[in-house]
């Protein structure tokens, strides 16, 4: 699987030649450094550590840093990946290039936070009447159950914390990589805030 770490640096638009709009995120991939490799023989399963973002040598711990080989210095992310479709050595370093060959990318993050939230923003309930009378307009109505099971079952769609979870936007085209920019312009929004880490691998379903 062939992925690279990148930061969402926000959100644009592109003309193609037929002058036609299409929205794009513009996600910064840094040169990404193989930190280390993970074999069959000595972890059970074949895997590549990914490195981006230099730290410096004062906000780096000891114990963080005994990660990092002679032949790499310390980096802000830090992710694995499986059976990494490319032969690599520790210290051999990624750049956006990577990504050049793929029309269609999944692209994961961690969605934006949003908080404490009811049924009609969290789960899209259409809510009760807004005639005058009613007193059921934004609230989740009634959850439990009869006399059996008289309890609420797991997993019922209520209120509660929204957002903020690890997401994967699947088969986003690949609108353009500029690697003198060391940027990818991909179709549509992938989740997170502007800034926050995404990783970006080739597309499973494409």
């Amino acid at each position: 699987m062939i992925g690279l770490i990148g930061k969402k640096a926000g959100m644009t638009q592109v003309f193609d030649s037929e002058g036609k709009l299409t929205p794009v995120t513009v996600i910064k991939v840094e040169p990404n450094v193989v930190v280390a490799n993970r074999t069959v023989e000595s972890d059970g399963y074949s895997a590549v550590v990914l490195g981006a973002v230099e730290m410096k040598s004062s906000h780096v711990s000891k114990p963080y840093a005994g990660q990092f080989k002679d032949d790499t210095t310390p980096k802000k992310h830090v992710m694995e990946l499986r059976d990494f479709e490319r032969e690599c050595n520790v210290g051999d370093s990624f750049g956006v290039e990577l990504l050049e060959e793929f029309s269609f990318v999944d692209v994961i993050g961690t969605s934006k936070g949003k908080g404490f939230q009811g049924v009609m923003k969290r789960h899209n309930f259409s809510g009760g009447r807004a005639t005058h009378g009613s007193k059921f307009h934004r609230v989740g109505g009634s959850t439990g159950m009869a006399a059996y099971p008289s309890k609420v079952i797991k997993g019922t769609k209520m209120a509660g914390r929204m957002g903020g979870e690890r997401k994967t936007i699947q088969n986003l085209e690949v609108v353009k990589v500029d690697a003198e920019k060391k940027v990818v312009l991909v179709k549509g929004a992938v989740p997170g805030t502007k800034d926050s880490v995404v990783l970006v691998r080739k597309a499973k379903k494409k």
